[in-house]
């Protein structure tokens, strides 16, 4: 065949229409994945080892020139951890459709949710205890844990209530922070930690935010160590000082997007006299209503 017959050969536009198709979700889906993969600080060696692919055919996924399945998609998130919103972006960007629902709380299915996390909270009294989603609002919180806000401003409270705002803005908890600077390195160390590898936008605005807040130290948000182990919060109450350190827990194995994204935060006092003061403020068998900090219901 000559070149010359070759040229003037008719394109067949429906397979370039199709060729289009499948090409276009695919590099963007090989984007993604290479963000996720430099986020993790991994080779692409690193990477397919672990996922037990060639390294050629990851490099194809990630500049568009192969389509992979959505098995191997799945693999390379898992290995990535990846979390189940993040996942299903990626799927979708690859023309699939999402492999986890994400369920609204207030939902009759997540209703056993609901209920053990409310269980857990309430029985943490007298300790505080409160259920934040993956932006820190607040979605529900015992009796103890609305005790502290005694005095913060009306407008912080939401609802929901976010905790960095609560924590660290002059008119929350900030002022009564005996030790504010290494309080707000905690915090936004976790934060600035949670937005760099979840390549969340809600929590990087969050963390710019809080950030510029008056009082917060200028190196608050950068990288670097912990000043210690654990920090305590030393927190001026009329009846005393509270030395309170926390605790982050989240559901086993969740496979919806909404449980998922969902963390206990429960407090716990340092000394002794901080239980004691905790103990009398409120007694374990004291009953919790949000209407206490706002209108909206708890996790209804």
């Amino acid at each position: 065949m000559s070149i010359t017959s070759e040229v003037k050969r008719p394109v067949d536009r429906g397979r370039l229409r199709s060729a289009i198709t499948v090409a276009a979700p695919s590099s963007e889906a090989g984007g993604l994945l290479r963000t996720w993969r430099e986020r993790r600080r991994l080779s692409q060696l690193d990477l397919a080892g672990q996922a037990d692919i060639s390294t050629r055919h990851l490099s194809f996924i990630e500049t568009g020139r192969s389509r992979p399945s959505r098995r191997v998609l799945l693999r390379l998130a898992e290995e990535l951890a990846i979390p189940l919103r993040g996942r299903n972006a990626l799927l979708l960007a690859a023309g699939y459709a999402p492999a986890y629902p994400e369920t609204p709380l207030a939902d009759p299915v997540m209703r056993p949710v609901r209920e053990a996390l409310e269980r857990v909270v309430r029985l943490h009294d007298p300790y505080p205890a409160l259920v934040v989603d993956r932006r820190w609002d607040v979605l529900t919180a015992n009796a103890s844990a609305v005790g502290l806000l005694d005095g913060v401003a009306s407008e912080l409270l939401g609802p929901p209530p976010n905790v960095m705002r609560v924590s660290l803005h002059p008119r929350g908890l900030a002022p009564r922070i005996a030790n504010f600077a290494a309080w707000a390195r905690h915090m936004l160390g976790q934060l600035r930690q949670q937005a760099e590898a979840g390549g969340d936008p809600d929590l990087r605005a969050l963390l710019d935010e809080v950030s510029r807040y008056p009082g917060v130290p200028a190196d608050a948000a950068a990288p670097g160590p912990a000043d210690r182990v654990v920090t305590s919060m030393r927190l001026a109450t009329p009846e005393g000082e509270l030395a309170l350190f926390t605790t982050i827990a989240t559901l086993g194995a969740p496979t919806d997007v909404t449980a998922a994204e969902l963390a206990i935060e429960t407090f716990y006092p340092a000394d002794e006299a901080t239980a004691v003061i905790l103990r009398r403020r409120l007694p374990a068998s004291a009953s919790f209503s949000w209407s206490a900090v706002g209108p909206r219901p708890a996790l209804q």
